[in-house]
Parts: C-alpha cells; sequence; structure tokens
C-alpha cells in the first residue's frame, strides 16, 4: 500500500511545476495596438512593416520586436523598447493578451 504522504507528494509536485510553466511560451504573446494610429514594427532586424491600430502584433520569447512611429522605422516608440518579460509581466489573467494605449501604457486584455 503506498503511503498517503507520497500519493499527495506525486500529486501536488506536478502541480507545482506547471505553475511556473508559461502557457504563452508556444503561442507568444499578442499585443493589441490601442494607440489609435498605424505604427510601424520591426522584428529580429527584418524589414519595416505597419502595424495597424486595433490589430494584434505577437511577440515569441525568441523575437526581438522594435516599434516605431514612422513609416521609415527611424522614430521608435519606447525609449526603453520592452521584450517578450515586459509584456509577460502585465498579462494578470494569463490569456496571452496586453494592450498598448496612446500614452505608451502596456495593459492586460
Amino acid at each position: 500500500m503506498v503511503p498517503a504522504s507520497m500519493v499527495f507528494a506525486l500529486t501536488l509536485f506536478p502541480l507545482l511545476a506547471s505553475a511556473d510553466e508559461d502557457a504563452c511560451r508556444e503561442t507568444g504573446i499578442y499585443i493589441l495596438n490601442q494607440m489609435m494610429l498605424d505604427s510601424w514594427y520591426i522584428r529580429n532586424d527584418g524589414p519595416c512593416y505597419i502595424w495597424r491600430h486595433s490589430r494584434k502584433l505577437i511577440v515569441k520569447p525568441e523575437d526581438t520586436v522594435i516599434i516605431y512611429r514612422d513609416v521609415d522605422c527611424k522614430i521608435e516608440y519606447f525609449s526603453k523598447n520592452p521584450t517578450y518579460d515586459d509584456y509577460k509581466s502585465f498579462d494578470a489573467n494569463q490569456n496571452c493578451e496586453i494592450r498598448i494605449l496612446l500614452d505608451r501604457t502596456l495593459g492586460d486584455l
């Protein structure tokens, strides 16, 4: 017969381990552009793309995404560009969705 403490430990430890896992790691964080303006971005040193207002942009842990205010991708929107971990820290309800507002405020969706 298995002791009750062993059953408890075998049940509890996987649950604790899953609490530390990042549920958004596979899908990425969906960032909604609620700046009321179109913006532009460069992902991983690639080309400059438009990011329409009210549209979502996906950022994965391995991505470096820089958001710009101009079509030439010269004027950065943030003085310190947020990382995946920065975006993830605002996802309070852990649904992998946040938003950026006009005043550069990040918030949960």
